[in-house]
């Protein structure tokens, strides 16, 4: 069985292989390992193997990492990013927690956010969800409403936005996944015209990593290869 540290190794390596292939610098793709449901024991195996950037999909189990490391590293360099659903009544633990938010899907979110982020603490950098598949159980912006929230965000002084994220519906067909990342790209750089700050494409998980990656995704969230089958609460 491979440890943590061998499949972190294995997911860049290959990170970087898909880079090469379509000509891009593999420095501009993040890896978020996403810790969800996985003990601390295990976060600290990637740590360990040089793994600073994770993810976390439900507030008060990432809360309680972020608390444990706090005060068990003190002096780490841990990037944390909301990557799930939020309900309005627990985004006062993610403004005051996290260091990215990656599903803002409506105005109210993001100006609780914003009115909930400490003063002391560094914009919390964000990240707008496109329902780029108009899947009708799936949370997100449609594609043709998101300039309009872009223009209400951008305003809002403790929130940095940094570009779109997508959780496509599940597509097995390469070439039908690289369809749909595309567009988002086209989505993203119709933004930057306006907005040049907007740097950021989060998409792609294990099984549609290589075609974000030709699309132009710039945060890749990869959970089971790294840390194996989840462990649901």
């Amino acid at each position: 069985m491979n440890t943590v540290q061998d499949n972190l190794l294995n997911i860049k390596n290959e990170i970087a292989e898909i880079a090469k292939k379509c000509e891009r610098d593999p420095n501009t793709i993040q890896l978020i390992a996403v810790s969800k449901t996985k003990p601390v024991e295990q976060v600290i195996e990637a740590i360990n193997a040089a793994q600073l950037a994770f993810g976390e999909n439900y507030v008060q189990e990432g809360v309680e990492k972020i608390q444990y490391f706090e005060k068990n590293m003190p002096n780490n360099d841990l990037i944390w990013h909301f990557i799930g659903p939020l309900q309005s009544n627990k985004s006062k633990l993610v403004a005051e927690h996290f260091d990215w938010m990656h599903t803002i899907d409506r105005l109210k979110i993001a100006q609780r956010l914003n009115d909930q982020r400490p003063k002391d603490m560094a914009k919390l950098n964000v990240l707008i969800q496109v329902n780029i598949s108009q899947e009708a159980s799936k949370s997100g912006v449609k594609p043709e409403e998101v300039a309009d929230l872009v223009k209400q965000i951008v305003t809002l002084p403790n929130l940095n936005l940094r570009g779109l994220m997508a959780i496509p519906e599940i597509e097995n067909d390469y070439d039908k996944q690289l369809n749909v990342f595309t567009k988002m790209q086209q989505l993203l750089q119709s933004l930057q015209k306006d907005y040049p700050f907007m740097d950021t494409l989060s998409m792609g998980m294990s099984g549609d990593m290589q075609a974000a990656i030709v699309a132009g995704s710039t945060m890749v969230r990869i959970g089971t290869a790294i840390f194996g089958a989840r462990q649901y609460l």
